[in-house]
């Protein structure tokens, strides 16, 4: 059985690079009936905080990628990484090594003075530290006994093979001084322990494969198949980060993105199906591949992120829009009695902005008295026009309320005076919302109750 994983630090907030990572994994599982493993690696005890721990969780249930095993934390898992160190050290594939920081900084310094690559060498192996006692003031760190000839090759399932010569690794740690793993061994004893057959993970880890699969070649492990997907940069072709409007799961979803939507963007990051540009969770794991994943960098653009939102808000059901709309209005305190019935308004609103907090900031205009800027009723409320709206108001006061009556009410108005449509839209558009972006005139005064047209109207003509 497939089994894959994510495994975040909780040292801050899921980004846009993790959840794509997130995302990627479980619909290989996903695809292949398979099992998604979520873990939490925390050794890095300074910077990690339950916060960040409580927001991963958050941010992967909101985007919908549930995982089947896990959480599993790593500081939970101590005895089992010194228990596996200690096979390393019974087999000769690992060694105690007592240098000092002070030590290991002169000798990279001696290094790159003579133009060599600095990495550790190997001064406390133990054919290179016969005859030394070692120093009862220091708490040694383990090291992998790194092999000195040979290559580790690999077939990566989206870069393709890659070879790494031995000569060019060294001896790195596997246990720290306080009997942590670092991240090369820690993630090696819980893939093996996990059961995972397949790693998907960003190409800043490549660098890594190489030492972790010694690892698993020392401890006679099988070795999992690797899968790196790229980087995802900016417009300017630079590391993605905040400056180029990449921020957290979590705020994208307070700032009125859909999870679909964010998934759907996350998805084309890098993969593709045809041409295909607006699909659903159950398409992409439907169509999802390794081999679909491109080589190169993708790029993030917020434009194309909030054009696809659009879409979805488009197409979304007004008991998926309603609460949150709400909530806002109600947090703001919008008088909401006072105004059209917002699950008509939200309807009527959702094909003209690109998230939900956009959608709230436009029904919002509909339940407060409009503020006419002068340069509008300067432009729009000229006295050729005030006839008319006069002739207009007399008018819907007679009429049953309906979209139907309203349209017929304003024809007759503007054959009646001479007027074309443009010439009394907009004025009326102004004197209801103070705004000239609205829906259809007729929907628009129908959506409201006919006292309150009157009301604003006259409000409007009188000032």
């Amino acid at each position: 059985m497939i089994r894959t994983r994510f495994a975040p630090s909780p040292t801050g907030y899921l980004h846009i690079g993790g959840a794509r990572t997130a995302l990627f994994s479980w619909a290989f599982a996903r695809k292949h009936g398979g099992q998604f493993i979520l873990r939490i690696e925390d050794t890095d005890q300074e910077r990690s905080t339950k916060e960040s721990t409580d927001a991963i969780f958050e941010s992967m249930k909101w985007l919908g990628l549930d995982w089947d095993e896990g959480p599993f934390f790593q500081m939970d898992r101590l005895a089992r990484y010194r228990e596996v160190a200690n096979l390393l050290i019974d087999s000769g594939n690992a060694y105690w090594c007592y240098a000092t920081p002070a030590e290991l900084e002169e000798m990279r310094e001696h290094q790159r003075k003579n133009g060599l690559k600095p990495k550790y060498d190997g001064r406390w192996r133990p054919e290179n530290a016969v005859g030394k006692t070692p120093p009862v003031d220091i708490k040694p760190v383990l090291r992998l006994k790194n092999p000195d000839s040979g290559s580790v090759v690999w077939d990566d399932l989206v870069k393709g093979s890659i070879r790494v010569a031995n000569e060019e690794l060294d001896d790195f740690v596997l246990l720290r001084g306080d009997g942590v793993p670092t991240y090369n061994f820690g993630v090696v004893v819980d893939d093996y322990d996990m059961k995972l057959t397949h790693i998907i993970r960003g190409d800043d880890h490549v660098n890594n494969t190489p030492r972790q699969i010694n690892v698993y070649r020392a401890l006679g492990y099988d070795v999992p198949k690797f899968a790196h997907v790229p980087m995802i940069l900016g417009g300017d072709g630079e590391r993605l980060s905040k400056r180029h409007g990449a921020v957290s799961v979590t705020q994208y979803r307070d700032d009125g993105y859909l999870p679909g939507a964010l998934v759907n963007y996350l998805a084309r990051l890098g993969w593709s199906h045809g041409d295909d540009e607006i699909f659903n969770l159950d398409n992409f794991v439907d169509w999802f591949d390794l081999a679909g994943i491109n080589v190169s960098p993708a790029k993030f653009d917020p434009v194309k992120l909030a054009w696809v939102n659009s879409e979805y808000i488009k197409n979304a059901p007004t008991s998926t829009l309603f609460p949150p709309v709400n909530s806002a209005l109600i947090e703001r305190k919008i008088p909401l009695q006072d105004g059209p019935r917002l699950d008509d308004l939200v309807v009527l609103l959702k094909d003209r902005v690109s998230t939900v907090a956009e959608l709230a900031d436009v029904c919002e205009l509909y339940y407060l008295a409009p503020e006419i800027p002068n340069n509008l009723r300067e432009e729009f409320l000229s006295p050729e026009v005030l006839p008319a709206l006069n002739t207009l108001l007399d008018a819907l006061d007679t009429i049953d309320w309906s979209s139907e009556n309203i349209s017929t009410c304003i024809k007759e108005t503007l054959k009646e005076c001479g007027l074309k449509m443009p010439k009394l839209a907009m004025p009326l558009r102004i004197l209801l919302t103070g705004s000239t972006q609205t829906p259809a005139i007729d929907k628009l005064l129908a959506i409201f109750q006919k006292s309150m047209v009157l009301d604003r109207i006259r409000a409007g003509l009188k000032a």
